[in-house]
């Protein structure tokens, strides 16, 4: 039960000619009535990427990309858990575990792995070198789907202690953006002993705390919520609410699961207006696969599910605490509000431009800066 196996991505052909088959015989919906994305993702572009996903797009040569990467899965508390797992040449290596978040995948770390792992050989210092553990969430990817109830982020947060633990690493630093600042707060309260500081990107239990006049700070984080709460959480309330009611079009319609999906890749991120500004095709469907070939629609939202509206008894966090902040994160954290529950903020950052996801977006910024926090605390 404590083995671990290696893994290497090997999407059948059937999976790949029945995603053919289904997008060549896609029922459209007519164009939304507005000239910008108010609607949602705009039927010609949504078009457009599902054509180049049917017929341009290779997989294979994706697949075989993702997998320059070390892979394995190992069981923990009955579930299997994959995860790539580079290591570094450097004696003084930092482990690290990032943790990605929805609609996200390892997918996300693919530009920032060699830098951490390497840095001599991308510009950097060897000391800040790190032994990457990049694992998928639970009902992500290729992690198994939990089969009961009660896998929410805590629930993660102990796997992944686990997991350290089972690969030998007795110290550890701790990275997550989405839900996997979620898991990466979490895990840094509980395992104290072994995590030796953690990096987030989005603070989620730091609740606006607002006393008389609001700082620029807090202006520019009301701000974000406000317009999340108004016209960017439909998906979110839909994920913790009925999960598997969405799920039935998003496994059977690829179509449907790419807008589902790209869509956020358009509303946070730091694009100019259009995801192409700053991702490709294959680097969006990349990330499309990763849902759509391992039927992950329904279990990756129920981590929503699992999350909103239950009752949680994280420990504050008292391990060192490093915040990049990027400008079109959907709600930008406030260190302030921030305060109460983690009491060691050693390293807090205004990053120059970058969104939600950071790694993917701006992976020379997010390489810069964990290296800068984790320096402190090695």
């Amino acid at each position: 039960m404590t083995a671990i196996k290696p893994f290497r991505i090997a999407i059948s052909e059937d999976i790949l000619a029945d995603l053919k088959s289904r997008l060549a015989r896609t029922r459209w919906p007519e164009a939304e009535l507005v000239d910008d994305w108010s609607q949602g993702a705009p039927l010609k572009w949504i078009r457009e990427i599902c054509g180049y996903w049917a017929n341009e797009y290779d997989w294979r040569a994706r697949e075989a990309k993702l997998n320059c990467f070390d892979q394995f899965t190992t069981e923990i508390d009955g579930l299997d858990i994959h995860f790539l797992h580079v290591r570094s040449k450097e004696p003084s290596a930092l482990p690290l575990i990032i943790s990605h978040g929805w609609p996200g995948s390892i997918v996300e770390f693919q530009k920032v792995i060699a830098p951490l792992v390497d840095p001599a050989a991308h510009g950097g210092d060897p000391a800040d070198a790190f032994h990457v553990v990049c694992p998928s969430l639970p009902g992500f990817g290729f992690s198994g789907k939990p089969k009961t109830t009660g896998w929410g982020v805590d629930r993660i947060a102990a796997t992944w202690a686990g997991l350290m633990d089972r690969l030998g690493y007795a110290r550890y630093g701790a990275q997550g953006g989405d839900w996997g600042s979620a898991v990466t707060t979490s895990l840094g309260g509980q395992d104290p002993e072994h995590c030796a500081g953690i990096h987030i990107t989005l603070a989620f239990n730091a609740a606006p705390k607002v006393e008389g006049e609001p700082t620029p700070e807090e202006k520019r984080a009301l701000a974000g919520l406000k317009h999340y709460v108004d016209l960017d959480s439909g998906y979110s309330k839909q994920q913790s609410t009925r999960p598997q009611t969405l799920g039935y079009g998003l496994t059977d319609s690829p179509s449907g699961q790419a807008a589902w999906i790209l869509e956020k890749f358009w509303a946070w991120t730091d694009c100019d207006g259009h995801p192409e500004n700053i991702f490709s095709k294959d680097e969006l469907l990349d990330n499309v696969m990763l849902y759509w070939a391992t039927e992950t629609a329904t279990s990756s939202a129920r981590l929503y599910w699992e999350s909103f509206g239950k009752r949680r008894t994280t420990p504050k966090v008292n391990v060192p605490t490093g915040v990049a902040v990027f400008p079109k994160e959907i709600i930008t954290p406030v260190r302030r509000w921030m305060e109460p529950n983690f009491s060691k903020i050693t390293h807090w950052s205004e990053m120059e431009k970058g969104g939600h996801f950071a790694a993917f977006e701006q992976p020379e910024l997010f390489v810069r800066d964990v290296r800068k926090f984790f320096a402190t605390v090695r």
